[in-house]
């Protein structure tokens, strides 16, 4: 399957737009099935940590962060791709991750139609996104 990139808009925000406002205008913009899944999985990630800060980068992706990137989402014609900077490096012991398998760094859950956001484990994944992200930074302050 070859995929297209469907995000929207593609502008970076400005002092006029915020990188919320861009992601409420991306889901707005997928009124279908992929809408309402980047919808429940940046509810998800947002709720895990208060501290989570979302992102617009790349000219057309939500991102979401703490002490660095933790998820970077896509909309496409045929999915909805989250992508962990440092997914090879979780524990997924849900078996959430179904892309970007054979890396040494990304892992990805890519949702297709009928697919349903498992928060919880999301959430879990997200938690353990945020403490490696924690200690490399702990670690880089060292060096």
């Amino acid at each position: 399957m070859t995929e297209t990139d469907d995000t929207q808009p593609d502008e970076t925000p400005t002092a006029e737009t915020t990188p919320a406002q861009h992601i409420d205008a991306m889901i707005a913009a997928h009124p279908d099935w992929r809408g309402a899944v980047l919808a429940d999985a940046r509810a998800a990630v947002l709720a895990v940590d208060p501290a989570i800060e979302e992102t617009w980068k790349w000219r057309g992706a939500p991102v979401w962060e703490l002490d660095g990137i933790l998820v970077v989402g896509n909309v496409f014609k045929e999915a909805v791709k989250l992508g962990f900077m440092y997914g090879a490096a979780l524990e997924d012991p849900d078996g959430l991750f179904n892309d970007e398998l054979g890396g040494n760094q990304r892992r990805a859950i890519k949702y297709f139609a009928g697919d349903a956001v498992d928060v919880p484990a999301l959430q879990a994944l997200v938690r353990r996104a945020i403490e490696h992200n924690h200690t490399r930074r702990q670690a880089s302050r060292r060096r």
